[in-house]
């Protein structure tokens, strides 16, 4: 990928150890829009435990409009670097109001494995998902889902349920938008 040198500076400033410098950077990124280090963006929130820098980033992913930033967020919710990450990058799944369908799957193995926070969390982004998914799809993870209610506590139980309730409901088209 080649850089331009206003995609240089803002990199350089997010890896700042002024968190001034890097709130600027991140607020720049927000303003331009520009994707193309989303990764980089995430590496900050894993790296830096300054509440305000976190949360900036956090807010940045949860406003993310380009579809194109689903892969990059999709690999680092299944990068374990990111465990502790986890359940604020699935939220911001269903902030951002991008479509995860293809996604069905993970976020379905995340409501029956995950801690409860993150769980809920997948199912707000199941709950929120529009788009076509294929009836295979739909059949092999409400088995999926069933399975899992063989091994789930109530909380988890309840969620599992919640979700065989929805699943096959998942609209095509988004229902509301902002």
């Amino acid at each position: 990928m080649i850089i331009d040198e206003k995609t240089s500076k803002i990199l350089s400033n997010l890896r700042s150890k002024n968190p001034e410098i890097v709130l600027d950077a991140i607020e720049k990124i927000r303003e331009s829009g520009n994707g193309s280090i989303l990764t980089d963006i995430i590496e900050l929130l894993h790296d830096n435990d300054n509440i305000e820098i976190q949360k900036s980033v956090l807010n940045l992913l949860s406003e993310l409009k380009d579809k194109e930033s689903i892969p990059v967020l999709i690999t680092a919710i299944k990068n374990d670097k990111y465990t502790n990450e986890r359940k604020d990058l699935v939220a911001c799944c269903w902030q951002n109001g991008l479509s995860y369908n293809e996604y069905l799957p993970l976020f379905i193995d995340m409501v029956i494995n995950e801690e409860f926070q993150c769980a809920f969390e997948a199912f707000t982004v199941i709950e929120n998902m529009y788009g076509k998914i294929e009836d295979e799809v739909i059949e092999k993870e409400i088995l999926k889902i069933e399975n899992g209610l063989n091994n789930s506590d109530l909380q988890k139980g309840y969620l599992l349920n919640g979700l065989l309730a929805i699943i096959r409901d998942i609209p095509e088209k988004q229902e509301f938008s902002d």
